[in-house]
């Protein structure tokens, strides 16, 4: 689908396939989102000259070096899956941050954003403003389509406006060829689910369908896939589906991704929409903060890690 359409008619047509589409599915792709295809270059560049570099270089930014997990994450640092031992994956995780700092950062002053500082690798000209504009550009794209979403959910269209200021998680992520049995226990990622925006490229993203199958989600040139997570599904009273999926990349060659992950400000409470509560449908969940629900989810990611803080993978 198309995020281009500006008329009143159109948007709700296009809200309406939206609403389809996270009502059976929990996945869709997007055209003509809006990011220039100059961003997407320089960022996928950058990625690949980050990832390229020696592990010793690349452990000088390890996330847990510095504040809520910004920097880099090694092979096997994370475990989405606790039925695997671990994810094939180099990551290298940023926050919102101003391409040109403000005299007056209103956003680093408004506590309830959660603005944390960034790490940033010294001896990359043009990475951190490569993983910038494509941050800010996402980010626009999240923005219209939490409009369409609120759209679809018969609420006002700005509805979810003032909740989004808890500025999302991006992700730069490598995923090396796996060359080991599929029965190891390690793929690219693990089964989950979250709201996320990642681009597609290489073949490697998979969906569990309703049978219970894994199936391929064939990338589409010059689209997004946008996936359902779990706190929007249970804020939508299961209405939106979040679909279980995972990365296995067994093309043979090096597969590059860049989800953004986005959620609602911390102090958020979470509980099922009016509109998705009836006599025939009622509320399936409590009340739970968006960032009580966010920061178990990344506890237990990183909890069951099979390498330590210096990348050596535990005994």
């Amino acid at each position: 689908m198309s995020l281009v359409e500006t008329a009143v008619s159109e948007r709700a047509a296009l809200a309406r396939q939206i609403r389809d589409a996270c009502m059976n599915v929990g996945f869709f792709y997007i055209k003509n989102h809006g990011i220039p295809d100059e961003n997407i270059d320089r960022i996928l560049s950058a990625m690949k000259a980050f990832f390229s570099l020696p592990v010793e270089e690349k452990m000088k930014l390890h996330h847990r070096q510095g504040a809520h997990y910004r920097g880099f994450e090694p092979l096997l640092d994370s475990n989405i899956d606790p039925a695997n031992r671990g994810d094939l994956y180099e990551g290298f995780v940023i926050g919102w941050e101003e391409l040109v700092p403000k005299d007056v950062d209103e956003e680093k002053a408004d506590k309830s954003a959660l603005v944390f500082p960034n790490l940033w690798p010294s001896e990359l000209p043009g990475f951190r403003e490569a993983f910038i504009d494509y941050y800010h550009a996402a980010f626009g794209v999240g923005r219209d389509l939490h409009r369409l979403f609120a759209l679809a959910l018969d609420l006002p269209e700005t509805y979810f406006d003032d909740k989004l200021k808890r500025y999302p998680i991006m992700r730069g992520l490598h995923y090396p060829p796996q060359t080991g049995p599929e029965d190891d226990g390690i793929i690219g990622i693990g089964a989950h689910s979250e709201l996320a925006l990642p681009k597609p490229g290489i073949q490697a993203l998979q969906i569990l369908n309703s049978e219970n199958k894994w199936i391929n989600a064939t990338p589409i040139p010059g689209t997004l896939v946008i996936n359902i997570g779990d706190l929007l599904s249970r804020w939508t009273n299961d209405i939106f589906r979040s679909t279980v999926h995972r990365a296995v990349n067994r093309s043979g060659v090096r597969r590059y991704s860049i989800p953004m992950f986005i959620g609602a400000n911390p102090h958020v409470e979470v509980e099922p929409l009016p509109t998705c509560v009836s006599p025939e449908r009622p509320a399936k969940y409590g009340t739970v903060t968006s960032g009580e629900y966010v920061q178990k989810r990344i506890h237990e990611t990183y909890q069951r890690s099979p390498t330590t803080s210096n990348g050596v993978t535990k005994a």
